[in-house]
């Protein structure tokens, strides 16, 4: 029996289109979490929809794990632009992804302010020694190197905007400051943020299952293009592409 293949996306206008593409479809719901299982051009397919944030996106991908035992995962969406190169449609593959919430911040006694681009120390949220009280160090998880082959393979089919390899940064975090986005840039080398795919891709590690996060960009205040909603239907026609490319060429 073939394993599923799941496709993440945190909010309705991020997955539903792709659970009516599906045929022979179940809906299933775990806790607030819910999966459509079905098929697409006859490979077996779970749509996820995680919710919002890293608590939820993790969550669902444990449970998707655990009670579907996908192939690989691949989780998909919209995102807000971090390099100003990047437009409205652009889809970004994420050749790494990582959390830009976890810190440690500088010592500062009361009535010293806060300033949050003095917090330079990025906590390691998977360290090799868990003993390490401070384990300070940017953690970038790698993209499965089929998975992202397979998206660079049918980039092509993509006519909205170009695709384009990056990193993509993520945490519970809607930045707006210009001069935070920038460090970020500088620190971190994202191109785009969201808000799940660090989490899912931290989950993935650990049961060692082939992750890939993909964001069309929806929204960049670095070069002040505002948010369109069609971008996330864009995104899931290409999500499509990759996945039929991907399991076409695991199935050969």
């Amino acid at each position: 029996m073939q394993q599923p293949l799941i496709i993440q996306g945190a909010l309705p206008v991020e997955c539903e289109y792709l659970a009516r593409q599906l045929t022979h479809v179940e809906k299933e719901t775990v806790g607030g979490w819910v999966f459509w299982k079905g098929l697409y051009q006859g490979f077996p397919i779970i749509i996820s929809k995680t919710r919002m944030g890293m608590t939820n996106s993790a969550a669902a991908t444990a449970i998707a794990i655990l009670k579907y035992q996908p192939c690989a995962i691949i989780n998909q969406g919209t995102s807000g632009g971090h390099d100003p190169e990047l437009n409205v449609f652009d889809i970004v593959l994420g050749k790494a992804v990582c959390n830009i919430g976890a810190f440690k911040t500088p010592r500062r006694a009361l009535g010293e302010g806060s300033d949050s681009l003095t917090w330079m120390e990025a906590f390691d949220v998977l360290p090799e020694d868990e003993t390490d009280p401070e384990p300070i160090a940017i953690r970038h998880f790698q993209a499965d190197e089929g998975l992202l082959n397979a998206a660079q393979q049918v980039k092509s089919t993509y006519t909205q905007g170009k695709v384009v390899e990056g990193i993509i940064g993520s945490a519970d975090v809607w930045n707006n400051e210009l001069d935070r986005i920038a460090f970020f840039r500088e620190t971190y080398g994202t191109v785009t943020e969201e808000m799940e795919g660090a989490s899912v891709a931290q989950v993935a590690t650990q049961f060692a299952v082939p992750f890939l996060a993909l964001r069309v960009v929806s929204n960049n205040l670095t070069n002040q293009q505002g948010y369109d909603a069609a971008t996330g239907k864009a995104c899931q026609d290409f999500v499509l592409n990759v996945v039929i490319e991907y399991l076409q060429a695991r199935s050969s």
